[in-house]
């Protein structure tokens, strides 16, 4: 085992548990223990997972309320409501580029989704090709389906990003981590998309970790460079090479997990 590896599966073991959730948008997936559930709270709350995360955990909340959250569970929800109900219960809702209106535009595509498809896992699977290296192509499937489905080729605009638009898709790709892995914090509803394809959700402090841990010399975190930083990864755990995606994220996020962890990380010593 390399050094990088070792200190991977070190960080994986100490902080890959529920634990050390809080504070993250997955934490309100947990609320639901029906598959039908955890895919309709996990779009909505990686749709929402941008700005501030107290503001992020504040906004998926009220959209939860709208949806009635204290008394039918989401998918009841979305089977139950028309597009009127959905539209004025969350008429005034704001989540910094997202207005109510475009919140149950999703809202209301994810049912029409399902209403067809039978679940938005079926939705996705519908355009995964075994050929395909990644989730990407069908990711770019899912995202326009969903889109018609909303109203549009340009519906729900910050809501909804795509491989096609150049996107790295961070948070789509976020919700197809919690959606598709299965262990102590990624519930894995989803039972038919490899876990080998996926690709990690990049942000700032995963491409700056990645950058010093010499998995990518690009200069921009982009889609090119999620895929080489997972190509990295994959190196280390072909079959699952978002596994160290959470451990790696908790070190600039929750203050329990010790600053001195990245150090010894990049000296293989985690």
């Amino acid at each position: 085992m390399t050094p990088l590896a070792s200190g991977l599966d070190a960080l994986y073991r100490r902080y890959n548990k529920r634990a050390f959730v809080h504070p993250d948008p997955l934490e309100l997936v947990y609320r639901f223990q029906q598959p039908a559930d955890q895919e309709i709270a996990g779009l909505l709350c990686a749709c929402l997972a941008y700005g501030r995360v107290a503001q992020i955990l504040a906004s998926i909340g009220r959209v939860l309320d709208a949806m009635d959250g204290a008394v039918r569970a989401p998918h009841v929800f979305l089977a139950e409501a028309s597009d009127q109900e959905i539209k004025a219960r969350l008429a005034g809702f704001k989540h910094r580029f997202t207005t109510g209106s475009e919140m149950a535009e999703l809202l209301c595509g994810a049912r029409r989704a399902i209403a067809a498809h039978g679940s938005l896992e079926s939705l996705f699977v519908e355009g995964l090709s075994r050929s395909d290296e990644t989730v990407l192509p069908a990711l770019s499937r899912f995202v326009a389906g969903l889109r018609e489905y909303a109203g549009g080729p340009k519906a729900c605009p910050s809501l909804l990003s795509s491989p096609e638009d150049g996107s790295a898709c961070k948070r789509l790709n976020l919700y197809l981590r919690w959606m598709v892995r299965r262990d102590a914090v990624d519930p894995g509803p989803w039972h038919a998309v490899p876990r080998a394809k996926l690709v990690v959700p990049l942000d700032t402090h995963m491409f700056r970790l990645a950058t010093d841990l010499g998995l990518t010399t690009r200069r921009q975190a982009d889609l090119k460079t999620a895929l080489e930083i997972t190509s990295g990864f994959a190196r280390v755990s072909p079959r699952d090479p978002v596994r160290y995606d959470f451990c790696l994220t908790r070190l600039g996020i929750n203050p329990a997990c010790r600053d001195t962890d990245i150090q010894c990380l990049l000296k293989g010593t985690a």
